[in-house]
């Protein structure tokens, strides 16, 4: 059963040492490390396990461990840094993120982590924002920190930049796609500084030394959607990566708002798009600030799941791993479709996906649906 924040347990140096190494292992994303936790209890005995499920799993090669000295060394840069690491079951783990699918195990945060437990709101749009947009974004901004919410965005150009600069007195949360020492873009860097130095903080899953690459950009949209209770999306066009933390944002539960724009104006298409798919209309912050205040008088976040990974014996009987491998494929999956094909028990099947995902030979969906690499 999963505690509340404030009876969470703190962590000894070496289980937060191994637990480290195990997200920064080979093929260790955020649904095998927790499903590594739910069955061996600890990092540090999960660790000893690895090479075992990924050769179970059919690896064509040795699996790499993060070793301790590696970890010990990122310890050491995030104290240099003024940093720290905080583990998903933590209390000041943010409640938000924590409850949604795909959370980071460890979150490298760097400014005042207080910023993170109180109720935010995710500003996104164009990188090149029309100054309308900007002039709409300072005004959202600015009205819903002064009524008690951060935002969090992902301090790209254009929009995201407008929302942190306009949320610098009230607080503000930037996501980074790469390392902490790898701010992106670079122009920048004088922002997340005040970021830091004015009460807000920056945040990102990815080690030291990570150069951000195109395929980290959606990972760290994950985390700003899932830190907020509402996704706001003041201008993007249709092919806009705005439109990517708009869809998480519904599969998260989170209410999702655009502002309207000109059918001329290719910056609106995609804002213009999602209010004909369902998304809430916004022209004002009262909009917003009407929605949000059911959830803001109960203190909600969507409600945390523990999701049950292993019950009794997990290990498969003779023939049920080939059962299951021949209910997957390249297309995506859910795992009752794997059951109900199979006719495996959801214990063993977890199991099964573990040791695939271990090998490299798995790959998780948006729904917690699954599918083997090609």
């Amino acid at each position: 059963m999963s505690l509340a924040a404030g009876e969470r347990a703190s962590l000894s140096e070496a289980e937060r040492l191994a637990r480290l190494r195990l997200i920064r292992s080979d093929n260790v994303g955020p649904a095998t490390f927790h499903a590594l936790l739910r069955r061996f209890g600890t990092a540090s005995d999960a660790l000893t396990h690895l090479p075992e499920l990924a050769a179970r799993g059919g690896t064509r090669r040795r699996i790499t461990i993060c070793t301790s000295e590696a970890a010990e060394a990122e310890f050491m840069r995030l104290g240099r840094f003024g940093a720290r690491l905080l583990c998903h079951d933590e209390a000041d783990y943010p409640q938000a993120l924590r409850a949604a699918e795909g959370a980071p195990p460890l979150l490298s945060v760097m400014g005042e982590v207080t910023c993170l437990a109180k109720p935010s709101v995710a500003i996104v749009g164009s990188r090149n924002a029309a100054a309308a947009g900007g002039r709409l974004t300072r005004m959202f901004a600015t009205e819903l920190g002064q009524a008690g919410y951060v935002i969090a965005s992902g301090l790209a150009r254009g929009i995201d930049t407008v929302a942190h600069e306009a949320a610098l007195e009230t607080g503000t949360i930037g996501v980074f796609a790469g390392g902490l020492d790898r701010p992106y873009p670079p122009q920048n860097k004088p922002l997340m500084r005040q970021i830091v130095d004015r009460g807000g903080c920056l945040v990102t899953e990815m080690p030291f030394g990570w150069e951000p690459r195109a395929v980290d950009f959606p990972r760290r949209n994950r985390i700003v959607v899932g830190l907020s209770l509402a996704v706001l999306v003041v201008e993007a066009s249709l092919r806009s990566g705005s439109l990517i933390s708009a869809r998480l944002g519904a599969e998260m539960g989170r209410l999702v708002f655009a502002v309207p724009g000109s059918p001329l104006e290719a910056r609106s298409a995609g804002t213009n798009a999602l209010l004909k798919d369902g998304a809430h209309l916004a022209t004002e912050t009262a909009d917003l600030l009407h929605a949000l205040q059911p959830m803001a008088e109960r203190r909600a976040v969507p409600s945390e799941s523990e999701p049950t990974f292993f019950e009794g014996n997990a290990e498969p009987a003779n023939g049920e791993r080939e059962r299951i491998l021949r209910a997957l494929g390249v297309a995506p999956v859910s795992l009752d479709d794997v059951s109900s094909h199979s006719g495996v028990a959801p214990a063993a099947i977890h199991l099964t996906l573990l040791e695939l995902e271990l090998a490299g030979r798995l790959e998780r969906h948006s729904g917690g649906r699954v599918s083997l690499l090609p």
